[in-house]
């Protein structure tokens, strides 16, 4: 069987996840919101915050929906972004 798409790596490294991380960081920056602060929303030291921002750790997807709300943010709104960048 022929494979399709790309294969996928599960590194906080690659190339999809930088990109992700990016977005995320910008969705806070673009909310006026600093580490901080949005990790207080979340009810989470902000070292939370950093270590998915900085590659540190993975987010899942019910966290990750749980950010964009808490940042106000629409979750689609970032995955579009990211799957244009794919």
């Amino acid at each position: 069987m022929a494979r399709r798409g790309r294969i996928l790596e599960k590194s906080v490294h690659s190339e999809p996840q930088i990109a992700f991380r990016e977005l995320m960081t910008n969705a806070r920056k673009n909310a006026g919101l600093t580490q901080s602060q949005l990790a207080k929303r979340l009810s989470k030291p902000q070292s939370f915050v950093a270590k998915f921002e900085g590659g540190e750790r993975r987010i899942d997807v019910i966290e990750f929906i749980t950010i964009c709300r808490m940042m106000s943010v629409d979750p689609l709104a970032i995955l579009r972004k990211l799957a244009k960048s794919m």
